[in-house]
């Protein structure tokens, strides 16, 4: 599927859609009960490595770590940093930016505790970057997403600032765990922007009305995929491993076209390294105080216009001052992420449940997860001293611990190791290949086609599309 050559940004679609027809339209009584790319029953989480072995950990110990206190809160450490901080080299929103692709792919709703077999664990989210999260059923199946006067568009607040909400205040998005925070919510108004600016590009291009919706979904779903492998991923896992990835292939994940699935080793232990690169305050203006993303800029509320955030504080953007940096990964969690909201948590059991990490260590108890140990042996990597693990694990050191550990000491904390990176640059590359609707799968060779402020198209020009503001 080639470009078209009258614009640079449009898609061939002489071998059909790749997303379906959702031309907008009124006609509800038609409107399908499921977009055609999502799957007919959900979809079910698989394993990486199926022939290792469950480690097992005392829950009570994995409570004791990431509990107040615990190795994992960063708040122990905080005195004793160097006068360089924990700052790691990339920008402070780019594990936002990875906190938006795990909701594109995952959505999990099963309980924390134990109980809960991983056989009967189901994804409610089709294991595709297809920017679900944001398009949901399209103009037809969800017509409150989008504009009444103008339903080739995405509607948003009253300011252009926020997304729509009901009375209450409630989100009206594809999804409501974007709205959890500040961070997460602006990047996904500026996803809805970009679209709407990419609808206003096609039609200049004079592009028919009727394939407006289907044409913008495109573009903006192949630039968000492009970004992901040729900008995010270099950054989190280093670019020779995502070469490596792209001309060989996955060695432990590699599924057939159309039967993609999401391994419980990525979703519940390697995906989850972001949490370790939260920062403990954050600017959301230049010159603005610094405030802890818990509680202060907690989501699931009408977002104020002066609380608004400026997306060059948080990702570096050509003409401006570097943005604030992500937070080292080291195994530690800011203070906000060890005692979460209950806005966030909703009512916990047991007091431990509001630490985040607690939630991590637990959950891959919960669903089997190897030792980190015996995955860098499959990988044929050497593994962490124990020295290197701050505290002995008596069968094995938690997977999701692991891999923060080894970036700390394997990457200096500012990338994920042999062993978290091998897992991620397989499964979302994995992801892409076998989706039918992805550019790797269509057209491996695409380039992006929208305006960029560098020599090559990023992420930053995604987020801030000249005139995105617009419409």
């Amino acid at each position: 599927m080639q470009p078209d050559a009258t614009y640079p940004g449009r898609i061939d679609r002489s071998h059909g859609h790749p997303h379906g027809s959702h031309v907008a339209a009124r006609d509800h009584c038609l409107a399908p009960a499921r977009a055609v790319d999502r799957p007919t029953g959900p979809a079910r989480y698989g394993r990486m490595f199926p022939d290792l072995s469950p480690l097992g950990t005392d829950p009570h110990l994995l409570m004791r770590a990431g509990g107040d206190g615990g190795v994992c809160d960063a708040a122990v450490a905080l005195d004793e940093l160097s006068p360089g901080g924990d700052d790691a080299t990339e920008a402070a929103g780019w594990p936002f930016f990875g906190q938006i692709i795990a909701h594109d792919i995952t959505a999990d709703r099963s309980p924390i505790g134990a109980g809960v077999s991983p056989e009967t664990l189901r994804n409610a989210r089709a294991p595709m970057l297809n920017l679900e999260m944001i398009y949901s059923d399209g103009p037809i199946g969800c017509p409150y997403l989008f504009d009444l006067s103008d339903p080739a568009k995405f509607l948003l607040g009253p300011d252009g600032g926020d997304v729509p909400r009901n009375q209450q205040g409630v989100a009206l998005i594809g999804d409501p765990r974007n709205d959890v925070h500040l961070f997460s919510l602006s990047l996904h108004v500026a996803l809805l922007k970009a679209h709407n600016k990419i609808v206003d590009l096609l039609r200049a291009d004079g592009v028919a009305e009727a394939d407006v919706f289907d044409e913008a979904r495109t573009v903006l779903t192949w630039h968000y995929q492009w970004t992901v492998v040729r900008d995010f991923l270099p950054r989190l896992v280093g670019a020779p491993l995502v070469e490596q990835v792209l001309s060989e292939g996955g060695r432990w994940f590699a599924p057939k076209l159309g039967e993609a699935y999401i391994p419980l080793e990525f979703a519940d232990a390697a995906y989850r390294y972001g949490h370790g690169q939260i920062r403990h305050t954050y600017r959301l203006v230049e010159g603005g105080p610094a405030v802890p993303l818990f509680p202060d800029l907690v989501g699931f509320g009408p977002l104020p216009s002066n609380r608004r955030l400026d997306l060059a504080q948080i990702f570096d953007v050509p003409g401006r001052p570097p943005a604030q940096r992500a937070k080292r990964l080291d195994g530690r969690l800011a203070a906000s992420l060890i005692g979460l909201p209950e806005q966030v948590t909703g009512a916990v059991d047991e007091a431990a449940y509001r630490s985040l990490a607690v939630r991590d260590l637990l959950r891959g108890g919960t669903t089997g997860l190897p030792s980190g140990e015996d995955v860098a042996a499959l990988l044929g990597v050497p593994s962490l001293t124990p020295d290197e693990l701050d505290q002995p694990w008596p069968n094995g050191t938690p997977l999701w611990f692991y891999i923060l550990k080894e970036a700390e000491y394997r990457c200096a904390g500012d990338r994920l190791g042999p062993v978290g990176g091998q897992i991620v640059a397989e499964v979302l590359i994995g992801l892409l290949r076998a989706d039918t609707a992805s550019y790797l799968s269509r057209e491996p060779d695409w380039e992006p086609a929208l305006p960029s402020a560098g020599t090559g198209f990023d992420l930053a020009d995604l987020f801030v599309l000249e005139g995105a503001g617009a419409g």
